[in-house]
């Protein structure tokens, strides 16, 4: 029996690729059925001529020539507005954004729509169809649209501005503010900035663009932004500009020179091709811990007059971090250490006084990869962000930023998929640390760590022992292995529709409560890591979801480090994986007996839990990971309709002899699937063709004793003859999270049961699910191929039997090399 660790098992791909139809049908809204046609069709009509009448007479005020007209419609309260309807590209009617206002039963949906002039009458005639034709189901003709309608009127600032922003408006003051445009061609964007030049408004040079959609920073007032509307065709939606939070942490000094000489001669340094990239403020690449791994060519400025050093301090205890992860456990010990990282900085903050400036940060964050990139282009590269927004405002929904980042990741503008982690952001103030936890699920992921693609890091902590006699009295607010206090959560996002965030969790420090019940930092309940000015201290205190992000890149570096050729997909895939939740967290956030919907709401709070190094780089005997990096083509036209293309099969390579010898013993298996999605960030609701993500992927696994027809025909419905029933539901009632595990573009899910029952479950389905590639036909994007990785591993608690051998002998894999997994 071979002991040790063991490499994670490839895959050569899936077994099987067969066409695919997904089973499920989309239900339908609800819509009010008892209209009376004569009287609404005439209300709607009337309100229509008003509003034209209304931009008409503002244009012609203006002496405007403008090729069309904002229109903003609004459903009845407690109903749904069929925005489907709303667009009609070949007529040039485009949908520019969706909002909602109210709640419950008063909750009413809001579009803005772009009419030319010339199509004035597309909207009219729907209206006198409804009130004089019939279906041949005797239903008002254009019914499920006229009916949705309760009001039309001429757009206004406000209707382009999100509902839960409007007190960001400015007003007579300018402040700086997001103009989507809606399109991302260079005539739109070039005749817009004519327009900013002609009007006198104040714009950044810089420019996102997305598909369908570009975004510039404007400095305005609420007037000007009256006069943009007057004068544009192109506009989509404003947004408030992003204030960024302030992670500047208080600095003392923890360590002497000593003592990182002591560390730097038992450390040693390979070249691996891998490296981290800080995004932040600059990094001092003089300190004597970071000179081995950090070249001055390798220090980068998004604009050069900021220069490259560290004005503050947080940089480079992002970068200490990221090339050592926990400082305070390396030095707590004498053992050899081996970094087989490099580092690299790209400043993407300006230097005090502006301490928060308003950006375009999505823009700002891709200028600093883009450097690092065009300096070194052939290193394996993992990006590090801890600089977010302060301003909680998305409940999950994308931004500039966020949207950017996805962008950047997904490689489908540029063909380069980039892993990139970010910090969660943080819970600073001491009134919510009075109410932790319940503070924390009240306090949402910022801006930008919504983002799908990314790893979004939140904190946990271990730090609970004080032993400062100055402390006496004084205790930690969360318990060892808990939610840390300073760390954002996703609880009050819409559970089926963002992504879960954050992530994963690192350690990220605690909070000590005094004998008076104040709470403040305390150095012993945080991190070390190194200090910006050498000459004053070599370590400084480090805390939060920084510090936990930076612990994220430098466990990503690793992983990369040892297996070259994992893909980003495959890195991230490999983290979330190899994540659980604490004993602690399971006490503080799960009833005594969980459900799925419990387990949902704790992957809110921690994400999947404190990723292990160990598990995420290698096997043992009694365990056992398997790893496919796969492609796929998510949609193809058929006759002339856009569909859903390919379902991939795998026939695992089971250790069945091994599991039945097992029989009742209980065993957990886990699934991760992990892709990147390519970004549709415009605010038109994301629903059905308007969805935010280019495409969705699924995975499914055969029940026990479910052979591999019924489970295909199970899962899809091409495989089926008409009418024949679906077969059986499979294991659901085995995995812990279920469908809850069904949003953003990593899903993972464990799943639990008796050995002799996962001794036949060996296939897995991985299928597409919608989104704008199919349903935005018209961008050409339909066709398109996409990436993914799928991770599954079986964990027995018998440590003597052996289910990693045989599975590597009929792969052919004679001889597994043993990992070593301490860095």
């Amino acid at each position: 029996m071979p002991n040790g660790n063991y490499r994670h098992i490839y895959l050569p791909g899936p077994t099987a690729t067969q066409g695919f139809t997904n089973p499920r049908r989309g239900g339908s809204s609800p819509r009010l059925t008892n209209r009376n046609r004569q009287t609404h069709s005439a209300h709607l009509r009337q309100r229509l001529q008003q509003a034209w009448n209304e931009a008409e007479d503002q244009q012609a005020v203006l002496h405007v020539e403008r090729t069309g007209t904002y229109l903003e419609f609004e459903s009845e309260p407690g109903f749904d507005l069929a925005i489907m309807s709303l667009e009609r590209l070949q007529s040039g009617i485009r949908l520019l954004n969706v909002r909602q206002e109210g709640a419950g039963e008063s909750l009413r949906t809001l579009a803005t729509v772009y009419v030319p002039h010339n199509r004035r009458g597309y909207f009219l005639r729907k209206i006198n169809s409804y009130a004089t034709e019939d279906t041949q189901r005797n239903r008002p003709k254009n019914a499920k649209l006229i009916d949705s309608i309760s009001d039309i009127r001429r757009a206004v600032v406000e209707s382009f501005w999100r509902s839960d922003e409007r007190d960001l408006i400015p007003g007579d003051d300018s402040d700086w503010v997001e103009i989507w445009l809606s399109s991302d061609s260079e005539e739109v964007i070039s005749r817009f900035e004519l327009l900013l030049r002609e009007a006198n408004v104040e714009s950044r040079a810089e420019i996102l663009t997305f598909p369908e959609r570009s975004v510039k920073l404007i400095l305005v007032t609420r007037a000007q932004l009256e006069g943009l509307v007057e004068l544009s065709d192109d506009i989509s939606e404003f947004r408030a500009a992003r204030r960024l939070a302030s992670f500047f942490l208080q600095l003392e000094n923890q360590e002497q020179l000593e003592i990182a000489r002591q560390l730097l001669e038992r450390t040693r340094f390979d070249e691996t091709g891998s490296v981290v990239c800080i995004l932040d403020g600059g990094v001092n690449n003089g300190h004597l811990l970071l000179q081995p791994v950090l070249n001055d060519n390798d220090l980068h400025a998004v604009d050069p007059a900021w220069g490259v050093a560290d004005d503050d301090g947080h940089g480079t205890m992002m970068a200490g971090t990221a090339i050592f992860g926990d400082l305070l456990k390396i030095l707590s010990d004498d053992a050899p250490i081996r970094i087989g990282h490099r580092l690299e900085s790209a400043k993407i903050l300006p230097p005090p006084p502006a301490t928060n400036p308003k950006r375009l940060w999505g823009y700002m964050t891709a200028q600093g990869i883009s450097r690092a990139e065009i300096q070194a282009p052939d290193r394996r590269r993992v990006s590090c962000m801890a600089v977010t927004s302060i301003e909680d405002r998305d409940r999950g929904r994308p931004s500039s930023w966020s949207a950017s980042l996805d962008e950047l990741s997904s490689g489908y503008e540029d063909d380069t998929r980039r892993l990139i982690t970010v910090s969660a952001g943080n819970v600073n103030d001491p009134i919510n640390w009075q109410n932790y936890p319940d503070d924390n699920f009240t306090n949402e992921v910022h801006d930008p760590g919504q983002a799908w693609n990314v790893l979004t890091i939140g904190a946990f902590t271990e730090k609970t022992l004080i032993t400062d006699p100055t402390l006496n009295g004084y205790v930690a607010i969360a318990p060892e292995g808990g939610l840390s206090p300073y760390s954002t959560t996703s609880v009050d996002w819409p559970a089926r529709k963002w992504p879960i965030k954050p992530d994963v969790v690192f350690e990220g420090g605690n909070v000590a409560r005094a004998p008076d019940d104040s709470l403040f930092d305390a150095d012993e309940l945080q991190l070390l890591s190194t200090y910006y000015d050498p000459q004053t201290a070599q370590f400084a205190s480090f805390k939060a979801t920084s510090a936990a992000c930076a612990q994220a890149a430098w466990m990503s570096a690793q992983i990369q480090a040892e297996y070259p050729n994992a893909w980003p997909e495959t890195i991230r895939g490999l983290i979330v994986h190899a994540a659980d939740w604490t004993e602690a967290m399971k006490q503080q956030f799960l009833p005594e007996a969980p459900s799925k919907a419990d387990y949902a709401e704790l992957l809110r709070i921690c994400g999947y839990g404190v990723p292990n190094l160990g598990r995420a780089l290698a096997c043992a005997a009694n365990s056992l990971t398997l790893i496919s990096q796969a492609v796929m083509q998510p949609f193809d036209r058929q006759n002339g309709r856009y569909i859903t293309n390919e379902m991939h099969v795998y026939n695992l390579p089971w250790p069945s002899d091994a599991l039945n010898v097992l029989r009742e013993t209980p065993v957990e298996m886990r699934v991760t699937l992990s892709y990147f999605i390519e970004p549709g960030p415009g605010e038109v609701g994301w629903e059905d063709r308007y969805r935010y993500a280019s495409h969705a992927l699924r995975f499914s696994v055969n029940g026990p004793q479910e052979d591999e027809d019924t489970f295909v025909r199970r899962v899809n419905r091409q495989a089926r003859d008409d009418g024949e029933h679906p077969g059986t539901a499979g294991p659901n009632d085995k995995w812990v999270i279920g469908e809850a595990r069904n949003v953003g573009s990593i899903h993972s899910d464990i799943w639990r049961g008796t050995a002799a029952d996962l001794a036949t479950s060996n296939l897995i389905g991985v299928y597409p699910a919608v989104g704008w590639w199919r349903e935005r036909h018209h961008l050409n994007r339909w066709n398109r191929q996409c990436r993914y990785t799928l991770v599954v591993s079986i964990h027995t608690p018998e440590e003597q039997v052996d289910i990693y051998i045989p599975v590597a002998a009929q792969l052919g894999i004679a001889i597994p090399v043993p990992v070593n997994t301490r860095p």
